[in-house]
């Protein structure tokens, strides 16, 4: 048992801690070697602790004994169902006396992440038990998803009105609804856990095919959206808007979600411009896959990494160039070290990794140096205020949007327009991005693409897009970089394909680079460090210092690496050597003494 008592509370699973609190009252025991698990309940009963629906079965008999109330000797499992055809055994029932011949409840279980059809097949299945056994309630669980019914009260056929918030307290009162702020409360779960339920929603809203897998993670965005804002605007003592109550039909739900989210998009109409559009079965599917979470209670790493897990899921390969490897993210910044009076820019931002790691190295440090109320202003103020990106595409924006405020906020600084446009026109969407500003960017800008003059009037405006009839966004993207920060102290990281290192037709870009600009450092990645996302360009990650109006250098030493190992394979598996740890090492020894450095 010991890998089930070594973990923090907030990262362990639902499962964990039941299973604990269990075999910790007695309830429940496991043999040594966790294969076999054994109930104390009506009879003993036995079975095997591989299966993954056993994990669920053990969780939820946990809950009916020690949070619900029901005793220990009117519980049985796997209970032989008359009348079915084939034999079938009810994984729990709950009987109303001591003789067990009133079955009161009676339960279904499943594994964590089955499909909806198969969800709907647990449902018919826990019906014909439950009619053939003459119980008054069912119940079927599925990992975190629960739909309780009142099976006594209605037809046998009825699946929706008979549909009840949760089952009762020790055979009392079926309540109104489950949720409760500050009494029932709703739980935190695992890293794991968190993704199963994300991808259940996906799977539910992108019903199969029928929406494109970036539409169905819009409709999901903005139903998590209004799941956050319920959960934080819930004033203690009340129930909470995001969850399904007694004899609620879809369309009841439904006109509940949606109050919360038109509310929302009038208080914030960047982060989505568009109505819900789902059909009122999907929501309500959606809500009974998130109602019982607490995620703004889950902490940021797990909650963060999650998240990121869940978008790389559907949208590495669609959208592979919006996304920028952790690793190299988290290199970049440790590299110009930001701090929380640091303005930062992403001008190609994506789903908004460097920001958002730029964000968690600024709430670290705050964490690790002040009491817990003053970190708390002082990383949230930095993510409101400091925080700045540009996505030219309007629907990776809002993912990028939608990643921050998982992340509890920092969204209001991104904007949806393409950064190589005048600087008077971006500063007409928001005031706050505007030449010579910046501290620090971090960028990976698109690579490949053709600005061309025909279709730009901005070309000519560039010195490296005079007089040329196109240019790549790349070569542009330093420019505006180099213009986006202070002049004498800005900083960048930029992500650049080796030709503009290498290729002697490039040299005029260099030229420029070294015109404006103190070289830092510039480390060489292994070929494969974009494959998986859907890119093989030859890179290298540039550092460099905006130049004074006047600043003239002298001969100066750069800091120059090769990285072999980022810490992942060419198919993105994790790789146990990582030389970006060692390179930033390095770069700190050579910042100590930059001309004696060898």
């Amino acid at each position: 048992m010991e890998k089930l008592k070594n973990n923090n509370v907030t990262q362990e699973s639902i499962f964990t801690r039941n299973l604990k609190r269990g075999i910790d009252k007695g309830i429940i025991s496991l043999t040594e070697d966790q294969a076999k698990i054994a109930y104390h309940c009506a009879r003993e009963f036995t079975a095997g602790f591989k299966n993954p629906e056993e994990k669920v079965r053990a969780s939820y008999f946990t809950e009916l004994v020690l949070d619900y109330d029901y005793p220990l000797k009117r519980i049985d499992l796997e209970v032989v169902v008359p009348r079915r055809t084939p034999q079938d055994r009810a994984d729990i029932v709950i009987y109303e006396d001591d003789e067990l011949k009133k079955p009161y409840l009676v339960v279904e279980c499943k594994k964590d992440g089955i499909t909806d059809a198969e969800y709907k097949q647990a449902i018919e299945q826990v019906f014909g038990n439950a009619n053939s056994l003459r119980a008054k309630l069912a119940s079927v669980v599925a990992g975190t998803t629960k739909t309780a019914f009142d099976v006594a009260g209605f037809k046998p056929k009825e699946r929706e009105k008979n549909v009840i918030s949760d089952i009762p307290k020790k055979y009392g009162r079926t309540p109104k609804y489950n949720f409760v702020k500050g009494e029932k409360d709703l739980k935190v779960v695992s890293k794991d856990e968190l993704i199963s339920a994300l991808q259940k929603c996906h799977d539910t809203v992108w019903q199969g095919g029928r929406l494109a897998p970036t539409t169905a993670f819009d409709e999901v965005s903005k139903l998590l959206f209004c799941k956050l804002k319920d959960e934080k605007d819930t004033p203690r003592g009340e129930v909470y808007q995001f969850q399904i109550g007694t004899h609620e039909t879809p369309e009841e739900v439904f006109s509940r979600i949606n109050k919360i989210y038109q509310k929302a998009k009038k208080q914030d109409a960047e982060v989505f411009k568009e109505d819900i559009r789902l059909e009122a079965k999907i929501v309500y599917n959606v809500v009974e896959h998130l109602q019982g979470l607490a995620i703004n209670k889950i902490d940021l790493d797990t909650k963060g990494i999650a998240f990121e897990k869940f978008m790389e899921d559907f949208f590495k390969g669609k959208m592979g160039q919006f996304f920028t490897p952790r690793e190299i993210i988290r290199f970049c910044v440790n590299m110009l070290n930001p701090d929380k009076d640091d303005l930062i820019l992403d001008p190609a931002c994506g789903s908004g990794g460097f920001l958002l790691n730029t964000m968690d190295k600024v709430r670290e440090f705050a964490e690790k140096n002040y009491d817990e109320h003053e970190a708390y202003n002082h990383w949230h103020e930095f993510a409101k205020n400091n925080l700045f990106g540009i996505e030219i595409n309007d629907q990776i924006a809002r993912v990028c949007k939608m990643n921050m405020i998982i992340h509890d906020d920092g969204h209001t600084n991104i904007i949806s327009t393409d950064s190589l446009r005048d600087f008077e026109e971006i500063n007409d969407i928001h005031k706050g991005f505007m030449q010579d500003k910046f501290d620090i960017i971090l960028t990976n800008p698109p690579f490949g693409a053709t600005v061309r003059a025909t279709e730009k009037d901005y070309l000519d405006k560039y010195e490296l897009g005079k007089n040329k009839d196109n240019q790549k966004t790349e070569i542009m993207f330093i420019e505006r970089c180099v213009n986006f920060v202070k002049p004498k102290t800005g900083r960048i990281a930029i992500v650049l394909p080796d030709g503009i290192l290498t290729n002697s037709s490039l040299q005029y870009v260099r030229d420029f680079i070294m015109e404006k600009c103190q070289i830092l450092a510039v480390v060489s990645l292994p070929q494969f460090a974009f494959t998986h996302y859907g890119a093989g360009v030859k890179s290298s990650l540039v550092f460099l210092r905006r130049k004074g109006e006047k600043e003239r250098l002298e001969n100066y030493p750069i800091f120059m690496a090769i990285a072999e190992h980022i810490g992942y394979d060419a198919t993105g598996r994790a790789d146990p050597l990582n030389d970006l740890e060692k390179i930033y090492q390095e770069y700190q020894n050579f910042l100590k003494n930059p001309k004696e450095y060898k």
